[in-house]
């Protein structure tokens, strides 16, 4: 039986200024749940690795990483794993989300968020790129479902003209920026055509449900 066929035990519920989260666990896997909708589990990992993976393959001296959300760990550890990464930046904005990471899932991406490279900023990814003046060599952004299915409606300014804008101006030169998506996205993908003159997309079958989706464009 696959850990998703599996009776579901919550390990913790708790009420944000953004509503409900939850912690669960289904078998040896864990899922996080925000108001309801499904936001990531543990069971399969692969398309948020690829996330940043795929970046990395792209850009030549990846010294300042920037990635958009925590989730289980996954994303941030792909980036820890690269000898060339100097210093790995994460933006979350859920204070459960960071201690989850701490305790009951640091055993799943082998404690980054207490590597050496980690730094961790505690806020909204959507304010704090118009306010840093940092730049990234790499800027991997997975804080919500992608474009066409937000789970806050607020995000949806980073996937507009002027949020691809902001965060086009916190790359460095020959920089990647990449997307993770639910879904395939033919306007986002249209959008980032017209800003950056041409996108990388990579369709990861799941075993359970539609593939992912993940977008790729250059500086």
């Amino acid at each position: 039986m696959n850990d998703i066929d599996l009776p579901v035990e919550i390990i913790e519920r708790a009420e944000t200024t953004r509503g409900e989260i939850q912690l669960q666990r289904r078998g040896d896997a864990y899922e996080i749940i925000s108001n309801g909708t499904f936001l990531m589990a543990t069971y399969n990992g692969e398309s948020e690795r690829l996330l940043v993976r795929r970046a990395l393959e792209l850009v030549p001296s990846p010294d300042k990483v920037l990635i958009g959300g925590l989730g289980v760990g996954f994303s941030l550890q792909e980036a820890l794993r690269d000898p060339r990464v100097r210093e790995a930046t994460v933006v979350e904005i859920e204070a459960k989300v960071i201690e989850w990471n701490r305790s009951e899932l640091a055993p799943v991406n082998d404690h980054a968020l207490g590597h050496a490279k980690t730094r961790l900023i505690h806020a909204d990814l959507v304010a704090w790129i118009h306010e840093t003046a940092e730049t990234f060599d790499l800027i991997c952004l997975d804080i919500d479902n992608g474009p066409d299915w937000k789970v806050f409606d607020g995000n949806a300014s980073l996937y507009d003209d002027a949020g691809l804008e902001a965060l086009r101006s916190r790359l460095r030169p020959g920089g990647c920026l990449s997307f993770w998506s639910a879904t395939p996205s033919p306007d986002f993908a249209q959008r980032l055509r017209e800003a950056f003159g041409n996108v990388e997309i990579h369709e990861v079958p799941q075993s359970h449900g539609d593939p992912d989706y993940i977008f790729y464009v250059r500086e």
